[in-house]
């Protein structure tokens, strides 16, 4: 089990990309668009810096669902590789066999 802190701070910053998502994307584009003038496209950029820096899609850490887990992730699933195991040789994730020879 993964620290309650690190969990929580994961949560805190999720929910921060999405407050400031479309102001971010705004932003983003009126800086990146080279028809615009260089000062416009500069008050963009200082704009975007004065945004929260958790409120960046980057700074999400993928963890496991169950466990909190932040190495050993599978996306598709959206858990570790070991809770994966886990509940598989119970028989708890459909489709999925524990090999042994």
């Amino acid at each position: 089990m993964a620290k309650k802190s690190a969990v929580n701070r994961n949560d805190h910053v999720k929910q921060l990309v999405k407050q400031y998502a479309a102001k971010r994307d705004a932003l983003k584009a009126t800086a990146n668009n080279e028809s615009l003038p260089l000062e416009e496209r500069f008050e963009a950029r200082l704009k975007l810096a004065e945004l929260p820096r958790n409120s960046s899609k980057t700074r999400i850490r993928n963890r496991c669902e169950i466990t909190g887990r932040p190495r050993g992730y599978y996306r598709k699933l959206k858990m570790s590789r070991i809770s994966l195991r886990d509940l598989g040789s119970h028989g708890l994730i459909p489709g999925l066999v524990k090999s042994s020879w």
